[in-house]
């Protein structure tokens, strides 16, 4: 709608009794006010609106291709991608980034967009295994079901070691929006209870945990994912099994990785994670990214991926500063 007209309707719902005339002219005369805005601001507008990138393209934009697809379990959605570095010696074992995708847990988006992290963390030198699973919408989607499916698919690299050279010992789970949610909470489910719900016996050990703008408190409102949150947290009595911050203390190496232009996962979430992780006796690291928004976080073609990319692998390979301070009880960032 052209703003001389969208004007013109305001003042008449202001003013029912006006004449038609009356409005008519001060419409016009409105719309001549528009028109005689200079060109050249109309102009510097149309540029920086055209200079801002459509950071969602990666959503569209095909992912390289895995080396493997393998499932996990029955369903069409217990499957993963796995990556595995090029030209490895003889005998070597890489370590391992479990690699979650977002999507506020509906099922109409899948672990694609995230294949292009995941190819360029294999490229930096470990195994990536990007997990798809089953999400709301789909049979079994939901409470408890999506908590199976990442328990089993990161437990399946049990049986993935068998065929492929990866070093269990050192592995880490990454996430990006509701899968920053589960990446802390898979990264947490060993102190389930074996009356639980979401208990599985014997899980996998993971060294760390990286969650890129992630979910962490299932009872805050004010994300894009709000809708979701009664569906995927379970009942009332689950939320301290299913909602990161009520997990706390995690007890692991974590960074959280936040850009404060977010608008979809504010970062309120990233802060109020750390703050509360530090005073459970967690010492969690906070990397917060000006004027990135949520998708340019997971995108290897953005300025502030590789800052990113180098948390993810520092972490695998055991040589980061950040997860050294976490462990000896150094204050977050």
């Amino acid at each position: 709608m052209p703003p001389g007209e969208s004007l013109l309707r305001r003042w008449r719902a202001r003013h029912p009794g006006s004449c038609g005339w009356a409005s008519l002219g001060i419409g016009l005369g409105l719309l001549l006010v528009l028109l005689t805005i200079p060109t050249t601001w109309q102009g510097a507008i149309s540029t920086k609106m055209a200079d801002q990138p459509d950071t969602r393209e990666i959503l569209r934009r095909p992912p390289p291709p895995a080396d493997r697809r393998l499932a996990y379990g029955r369903a069409p959605q217990q499957f993963g991608d796995l990556r595995l570095p090029k030209d490895l010696p003889a005998g070597a074992a890489v370590p391992v980034v479990v690699v979650i995708h977002g999507g506020c847990w509906l099922a109409e988006y899948g672990h694609e967009y995230m294949g292009h992290l995941s190819a360029d963390l294999t490229a930096g030198g470990v195994a990536t295994w990007t997990l798809e699973y089953r999400r709301l919408g789909d049979e079994g989607g939901g409470w408890p079901g999506t908590f199976h499916d990442i328990a089993d698919g990161i437990d399946h690299l049990r049986r993935l070691a068998r065929d492929y050279p990866l070093d269990l010992r050192r592995v880490v789970v990454t996430g990006h929006s509701a899968g920053g949610h589960l990446t802390l909470w898979a990264s947490g489910r060993r102190k389930l209870a074996k009356e639980s719900s979401l208990y599985r016996p014997d899980p996998l050990p993971v060294v760390g945990a990286v969650p890129i703008a992630g979910l962490t408190d299932l009872t805050r409102t004010g994300t894009a994912c709000d809708a979701e949150l009664p569906r995927i947290r379970g009942p009332v009595e689950a939320l301290t099994e299913t909602s990161p911050l009520a997990m706390l203390p995690l007890g692991l190496p974590v960074t959280l990785i936040q850009g404060e232009a977010d608008t979809a996962v504010p970062a309120l979430q990233a802060t109020s994670y750390t703050t509360a992780a530090a005073a459970s006796g967690d010492r969690p690291q906070l990397v917060l990214l000006p004027e990135a928004d949520h998708f340019v976080v997971v995108d290897p073609r953005s300025s502030v991926w590789p800052r990113i990319r180098a948390e993810i692998l520092a972490l695998a390979k055991g040589s980061s500063t950040d997860s050294q301070r976490s462990m000896e009880g150094t204050s977050p960032k």
